[in-house]
């Protein structure tokens, strides 16, 4: 089986230079911010994230297709790599910290592409979280300053903690009755949105998190962090990995009745 770890280093070398881009327009007084299409907000940082990286990426991977959120795909093969120059973006253009550049590599399978590796980094809290397929999952300032992670054992509801984006959007899918009878049975609740519950559940700090409709470049990095550290990612329909367009992810002790409350229809 390939190690990928000449691609993990390559995806920090990527974050890197997103970083330093994304940070240098943080807060900045004359951001411009503009509406796509579909209602959310892109800043001249997501746009400039994203092509940075993309040139480094046709650069060192020329064979490699790319998948972001700003310029969708180019290139075709086994090997694609999956980007959201900001993860956050409405955090980012109103000066929230919490907002990070997701990378992954996912490669071809008889499953279909699956996240091989993810690099979640948040330069404004200074940061970052990592993995490779068969490697596991680690935090720290760069690959020679890490710690490993590793999910939680919690074991039952009453004792889980909770991570969530919002309530608009299980209403909107007519599962706000379970998601609310699960708040109920939980010990804590917090709605940190985006990036940070899953990696938080990657650190063992969170016990369960989901969100009710996503992208792949807003879960495909947070996969394979996810279950490299020991944990459960799926879709609610309880597809493993990021294609279900939604995500629930857990310790995996928790997984089957997390999955259970968010099926419930009102």
């Amino acid at each position: 089986m390939p190690d990928y770890l000449d691609d993990l280093r390559l995806a920090h070398v990527l974050a890197d230079a997103a970083d330093a881009a994304t940070m240098d327009r943080f807060k900045a007084l004359d951001l411009k911010v503009e509406t796509k299409p579909d209602m959310t907000p892109v800043s001249e940082a997501d746009k400039a994230a994203e092509e940075l990286i993309r040139g480094q990426l046709q650069r060192a991977r020329p064979r490699d297709a790319i998948l972001g959120e700003e310029y969708g795909i180019e290139g075709t093969g086994p090997r694609r790599w999956v980007i959201d120059p900001i993860d956050g973006t409405k955090n980012y253009v109103r000066g929230v910290p919490v907002w990070a550049t997701l990378i992954s590599l996912m490669e071809a399978g008889e499953e279909g592409y699956q996240p091989v590796v993810g690099v979640v980094s948040a330069p404004a809290l200074n940061r970052r979280w990592w993995a490779a397929k068969g490697h596991g999952a680690f935090t720290g300032r760069s690959l020679t300053s890490a710690s490993r992670i590793h999910v939680s054992r919690v074991g039952t509801l009453a004792d889980a903690s909770f991570a969530y984006s919002s309530l608009s959007g299980w209403e909107e899918r007519g599962h706000l009755e379970g998601f609310l009878d699960l708040t109920r049975e939980v010990w804590r609740t917090r709605a940190y949105g985006d990036f940070w519950p899953y990696m938080m559940v990657a650190e063992g700090s969170v016990d369960i998190c989901a969100e009710p409709e996503l992208s792949l470049w807003d879960m495909a990095a947070n996969a394979i962090i996810v279950t490299e550290a020991g944990g459960s990612f799926s879709g609610l329909d309880g597809r493993p990995g990021p294609h279900s367009g939604n995500a629930a992810a857990s310790n995996g002790l928790l997984h089957h009745e997390l999955l259970g409350y968010l099926n419930r229809r009102q």
